[in-house]
């Protein structure tokens, strides 16, 4: 049985979304600002009039003395609850004020009978995502009931993937070349454009919608994500919305991305020749679940390794898994199982959480070691081998393992 299309792609240009047609998907007015975030997080005085700083210090008083909060840090105590700097904070409401302030919501209002201020609402969102509580849990925290916490983290939502869009594109060639720099000064590989790799997000399905396409190989209910990191784990690329049933490589040839390398449209930069003749392409390198192709790289089936290949290679895809790692561990919503989600919205929710990590990265924020996860960022799953290898392909790893050799 075939599944479902659910596709919902970040790309450079903009989402797609392939959902059943009957659905009619709202579209709305998107700003043109195409600055990264360490351009923009300092908001100016005329912009920031009206910026609310009292929910923060009634929220410290009522939530400092919580197990695990730094005692008598603040800063670091906002970091702990939100997971990013007050800087950064004030970044996001600067991105998604206009939009929750054009729409005001109906009936949340707070217990002292006032609209909710923009940074009550980011605050509210982002503790939903960064912790994974229930949204009775997070509400009590702020003096807020359940409904307003689902509304406001919704919107939220809304108004960051059309706002934020920008902090998640694939590189313009100035970038690029910057990247294929850095993967070839780190990890020693030239004219690598960045890794790939794939996570699932458990879930339970009430019965009336499970199926045997949303079952993944170890019988969790799950939604898959492929996303595409540069030297520094930012992602590139992302796609969701596909059942977890699906294969890795299924998943890769319904990708936008897949489409456009394919037909010649990315990743088609100028190869870099060495001894006199032999060429290497642009590429990516993935995992043993991915096909081996003429852009996407990946290692040597065990007994077949070459000159140390592999080890090179895991060392240029770690970025990959890291971004994973770092971006489940930071909104900790994506790592639990989650209860009986609206598919429709999970994509959403998804290459939010990536966003924001990317803004995080963008606004030089510290990543700290808690922020990642301890353990696999796909812990019980083990990646299936992909046994299709494509002779071009085949000939671009030779040509990177006598590269290696050559500059030894």
């Amino acid at each position: 049985m075939a599944p479902k299309k659910s596709n919902h792609e970040f790309s450079p240009k903009k989402i797609k979304i392939q959902k059943d047609p009957k659905i009619k998907i709202k579209k709305k007015k998107i700003s043109s600002n195409s600055n990264t975030a360490a351009a923009t997080a300092s908001v100016s005085g005329s912009e920031n009039r009206g910026v609310d700083s009292e929910w923060w210090i009634s929220f410290w008083d009522k939530n400092a003395s919580a197990p695990g909060v730094p005692e008598d840090e603040e800063e670091e105590g906002f970091k702990y609850f939100f997971r990013v700097s007050k800087k950064t904070f004030e970044y996001i409401c600067s991105t998604v004020r206009e939009d929750l302030i054009s729409r005001p919501p109906s009936g949340l209002i707070n217990i002292e009978g006032r609209l909710l201020s923009v940074e009550k609402q980011v605050a509210i969102a982002l503790r939903r995502l960064a912790s994974g509580e229930s949204q009775v849990l997070v509400g009590s925290s702020f003096g807020v009931g359940q409904s307003t916490v689902s509304q406001v983290t919704w919107r939220f939502i809304e108004a960051m993937e059309e706002r934020g869009r920008h902090h998640l594109k694939w590189p313009d060639n100035d970038n690029l070349q910057k990247i294929k720099t850095n993967f070839e000064s780190l990890f020693k590989l030239p004219n690598c454009c960045g890794a790939i790799d794939a996570t699932h997000i458990v879930m339970t399905l009430p019965a009336v919608q499970t199926s045997d396409d949303w079952c993944d190989q170890v019988k969790n209910y799950s939604m898959l994500v492929q996303g595409i990191v540069d030297d520094k784990s930012r992602f590139l690329d992302i796609v969701t919305g596909w059942p977890g049933g699906l294969t890795i490589p299924k998943l890769l040839k319904f990708s936008g991305f897949y489409k456009l390398c394919e037909a010649g449209e990315r990743l088609n930069g100028n190869p870099k020749t060495f001894s006199g003749e032999s060429e290497i392409r642009e590429y990516i390198v993935g995992g043993v679940n991915y096909p081996l192709l003429p852009w996407l790289i990946t290692p040597y089936h065990e007994g077949d390794e070459v000159a140390g290949f592999n080890k090179v290679h895991e060392g240029a895809r770690s970025v990959v898994v890291k971004a994973f790692s770092q971006v489940k561990g930071r909104w900790r919503i994506l790592n639990k199982v989650m209860w009986r989600p609206d598919k429709k919205k999970l994509p959403s929710i998804i290459v939010v959480c990536c966003l924001l990590h990317n803004i995080i990265i963008d606004c030089g924020d510290d990543i700290k070691s808690d922020d990642s996860l301890l353990s696999h960022h796909d812990s019980g799953y083990v990646e299936q081998r992909c046994n299709h290898v494509d002779p071009i392909g085949r000939k671009m790893r030779e040509n990177l393992v006598s590269y290696l050799e050559h500059t030894k």
